[in-house]
């Protein structure tokens, strides 16, 4: 029996991408690392494609903003490229054609009657400022970004009303320390990615201090990507790798942000291990003193997890897989072309977490998608994509969601990833997730079947669905 799926008439429909990957880099004034990794390494991008033009929001962002409204969004999140805007990375100078690029960026999205999200940091630091003070690791370089953010704000502070400072922090120290997926590709750097993750905390707050001293009438808050860690078994071992798992890749980020303090269970193994950042009791202050508004949630897969039955020797070069590893749970549904595990009921799971053990903040999805290889084969006669794939994956996870929020969770949107195909690191673009195709040669824009359907489900609150079909 189908049942209507429903939303308030207030709810945030919206989708979700970046600077980086949208915009291309005409007029850029610095390198950001992805742009450094692509003009030394190349070879490491799928079919050779990198950032330089992507899908050149920096040309068409006015024929995208109609589009999107055409196909029912009511606010969109995008960046602002610190390697863009500013144009002297120590003083915080802006570049005055970056400046009136937002502006009309701004104007555009007030002109179709979508709320602007403006992200501060897209995995794209500057990459002189790894080369110069070692990124991350350097809080030199935490100051740096509270000029750039400082810059941002008299910019743009008035006109726009939502801000937030990171998108998925953890992937920062994760991709780019621990297992060397992201530039600088390091691995095995555990005790550095420690670091890097109390300095992002500390970064967050500096900016969510200035922000709120600024008085500009809005709200800022961070974007996460939250992987909730399942157990194996109910096993005690297993039990406590999850655990871990939870803390070091979602508290380490989500505490601070909400609760203004880091996981005592975590600070206590990190310091055994002596492993425990640098800090400052004024410091952590400031990081107490100065949570976010609200939160964004980015959420793709689950994390399965189990004890660590591995001989590994971590005396020498601590990693956390010390105390975990990957289980892969034998019948798991699986996007094939991605490598993720389908599992929607973890919405349901992410929106409870907040609500019982986070003060039931406001917070949006800010990030949901499914990636698809070859979508061309999906093709009808017209020449139009019929993602039937992406608009089941979608309702899987909007009915989960729908279940919380009635539940009295206290989540006002949803964005997809993403609004048009866009350029992905180093697997450009290899999968797309956009509603809108674009033809990279011509740079055309066509709406696939699923941008039609949000069209109904952003003007209907939501959508008619077959109850017996959500899976866990």
């Amino acid at each position: 029996m189908k049942q209507f799926i429903n939303f308030p008439e207030d709810f945030w429909w919206g989708g979700a991408t970046s600077g980086p990957q949208s915009e291309g880099n005409h007029g850029k004034a610095h390198e950001n690392l992805m742009d450094y990794w692509y003009r030394t390494k190349p070879e490491d991008f799928f079919d050779g494609v990198g950032p330089e033009i992507t899908s050149d929001f920096f040309h068409h962002y006015s024929e995208d903003f109609k589009l999107m409204k055409k196909i029912g969004l009511n606010s969109f999140r995008t960046s602002i490229q610190w390697s863009r805007l500013i144009k002297d990375l120590e003083t915080g100078e802006p570049d005055l054609e970056a400046v009136d690029f937002y502006d009309r960026v701004i104007q555009e999205a007030e002109d179709n009657e979508i709320t602007l999200v403006f992200n501060l940091h897209h995995f794209d630091l500057p990459v002189e400022l790894l080369q110069k003070y070692g990124g991350w690791e350097s809080k030199h370089v935490v100051d740096l970004f509270v000029k750039f953010a400082k810059t941002a704000f008299e910019c743009f502070g008035t006109k726009v009303q939502y801000f937030t400072t990171f998108n998925e922090p953890m992937v920062i120290p994760e991709a780019g320390y621990l297992y060397g997926l992201h530039y600088p590709k390091y691995s095995g750097k555990g005790a550095e990615a420690m670091q890097v993750i109390y300095n992002l905390n500390l970064a967050s707050a500096k900016v969510v201090e200035l922000y709120h001293s600024m008085k500009l009438g809005g709200k800022i808050g961070v974007i996460m990507n939250l992987t909730p860690a399942y157990p194996r078994s109910n096993d005690t071992k297993d039990q406590e790798a999850s655990y871990f798992v939870d803390d070091l890749f979602n508290r380490s980020f989500l505490d601070p942000a909400v609760k203004g303090e880091f996981p005592k269970t975590l600070v206590d193994v990190l310091t055994k291990d002596g492993v425990l950042w640098d800090y400052t009791e004024d410091e952590l202050k400031i990081i107490k003193n100065n949570t976010v508004d609200f939160l964004g949630v980015n959420y793709y897969h689950p994390k399965r997890v189990k004890a660590n039955e591995s001989n590994t020797d971590y005396s020498s070069n601590w990693m956390p897989d010390k105390y975990f590893e990957d289980y892969e749970m034998p019948g798991r549904r699986m996007n094939p072309y991605r490598g993720w595990e389908i599992y929607p009921k973890a919405i349901y799971d992410i929106a409870m977490n907040i609500k019982e053990n986070y003060g039931n903040i406001p917070w949006f999805i800010s990030e949901n998608g499914m990636g698809v290889e070859g979508e061309e084969k999906y093709k009808d006669p017209d020449g139009n994509i019929q993602d039937d794939y992406r608009i089941e994956f979608y309702e899987e996870h909007l009915a989960w969601l729908s279940k919380a929020i009635q539940e009295g969770c206290n989540c006002f949107g949803y964005h997809v990833w993403t609004v048009f195909d866009c350029w992905s690191w180093n697997n450009a673009y290899k999968n797309r997730y956009g509603f809108i195709a674009i033809d990279l040669p011509t740079q055309k824009r066509t709406i696939k079947k699923s941008g039609h359907w949000y069209k109904t489900v952003s003007e209907n609150h939501g959508f008619e669905y077959e109850l017996e079909e959500m899976k866990e």
